[in-house]
């Protein structure tokens, strides 16, 4: 039961991940390049860049999530 429950947790810390990883922009600007400008004409520089940090800050948390969940799987695997 708590593998079961350690797994759903680390599948859904992955799908964050992956979102506002492609969400954050690049060198290129990427997919949040469009969002992210149309934020900032509508609500001004100050909320882009409270959304960029708004994106490292859950990148960051997810991170955490998902490595401390492998290290558990992989301790209850032995």
């Amino acid at each position: 039961m708590g593998k079961t429950v350690l797994m759903i947790i680390q599948a859904i810390a992955s799908l964050i991940l992956i979102g506002s990883i492609l969400l954050q922009s690049g060198k290129s600007a990427g997919l949040s390049g469009s969002i992210a400008g149309g934020a900032e004409q509508l609500m001004g520089k100050q909320k882009g860049r409270s959304y960029e940090t708004l994106l490292s800050k859950v990148t960051s948390i997810g991170a955490v999530v998902f490595i401390i969940t492998s290290i558990v799987l992989v301790y209850l695997q032995k």
